[in-house]
């Protein structure tokens, strides 16, 4: 395989992500919360999640979001920092930092997330507090999530806010859709907050049932909860054409394919439909999950350097974001720590786990 080297054109280019990062408190091991006696503490959350991955790639970050003057933000702000990542526009203020709490599952036991993250500090963000058009001025793209805008109306409006300033000055924008239906509590639902937002959208990226739980686009004949590994990714042409239809300014759709055998063993896989051309990537057998949380935020980050290096071939960017993925269930923790060289191994058939000395 032609080996991709990191440019100066592609270190020059600047992604901001704007979102919620909160305080991750995980069981040790397998253990339940029942049996917890201990939590381990790291930092995660979708759109820093994706920063993340983009700043081990080389490229220029900054993440946007609002944090409290505390110690636990402070420690959240030097994490950040450590893996490379712009955090000069964070934002200062409110009472407290989001926190979520994950039980991982085993075999036929499901992972639990438990959320407690009401009244975070981003949550009472409104438009006007972030100068976007100082922050969009030399960026290149713009990346935002579904769960954004399910913390409060005044994020969904700040989001809206960043989206059609970054449309105004051509800075390329993108989405994953990420419905969490467990945040969307202050009164409005999806499918009334997200079209305004998708539709300021380039890219769109969405697992096998977002597009469902949001906007009622489906492929016929497939049920999420019992693929039993097996995903067929052709029957996901007419999702992503549906959404194209319904999102004209999209130039791209994304569906990443998940096939859950059991908690611990995944097939995964990914689709990229562009200009009438369905693009399906090679699938991987993942038989040992370390930790699949930040999966999908893995897939955009090197998707995001995927569209952005292999700008002749929207295949070899589809392959670079599944192969990213596939890594990160390897990786413990939200944030994928991976170089540009492991995840091009992977894509090139090397994914024999040998030791590199």
């Amino acid at each position: 395989m032609q080996e991709y080297k990191i440019t100066k054109e592609i270190m020059s280019k600047k992604i901001v992500t704007f979102g919620e990062i909160m305080l991750r408190l995980a069981t040790p091991g397998f253990e339940r919360f029942s049996q917890a006696t201990q939590f381990t503490a790291t930092f995660g959350g979708g759109e820093a999640n994706v920063a993340v991955s983009l700043a081990n790639y080389g490229m220029k970050t900054e993440f946007v979001t609002r944090l409290p003057k505390n110690d636990i933000a402070e420690s959240c702000i030097m994490n950040l920092r450590k893996y490379g990542v712009g955090t000069n526009e964070i934002l200062r203020g409110g009472d407290r930092v989001g926190i979520y709490f994950l039980e991982t599952g085993a075999v036929a036991r499901a992972s639990k997330v438990v959320y407690d993250r009401a009244n975070s500090s981003i949550a009472d963000i409104k438009p006007g507090m972030v100068n976007w058009h100082e922050i969009f001025k030399d960026a290149d793209w713009f990346h935002w999530t579904g769960i954004t805008p399910a913390l409060s109306q005044g994020a969904a409006d700040a989001c809206l806010e960043a989206i059609q300033i970054a449309n105004e000055m051509g800075v390329t924008v993108s989405t994953d859709l990420n419905y969490r239906k467990n945040l969307w509590k202050y009164g409005k639902t999806a499918s009334e907050v997200m079209p305004a937002l998708v539709a300021g959208c380039d890219i769109i990226l969405g697992n096998e049932e977002d597009a469902e739980k949001v906007f009622g686009i489906k492929p016929e004949g497939f049920d999420v909860a019992h693929t039993g590994g097996e995903v067929d990714a052709a029957e996901f042409e007419s999702v992503c054409t549906q959404m194209m239809k319904k999102f004209p300014r999209a130039q791209k759709v994304i569906i990443t394919l998940r096939g859950s055998i059991n908690a611990n063993h995944n097939t995964w896989g990914g689709v990229l439909y562009s200009n009438g051309i369905l693009y399906q990537s090679k699938r991987y057998d993942i038989t040992h999950i370390v930790d699949r949380v930040g999966g999908g935020d893995s897939f955009m980050g090197g998707l995001i350097y995927g569209l952005l290096t292999y700008t002749d071939s929207d295949q070899k960017a589809l392959e670079f974001a599944v192969a990213a993925s596939c890594l990160k269930h390897t990786i413990y923790g939200d944030y994928n720590l991976v170089t540009v060289a492991e995840v091009e191994g992977l894509m090139g058939g090397d994914g024999s786990g040998r030791v590199v000395r």
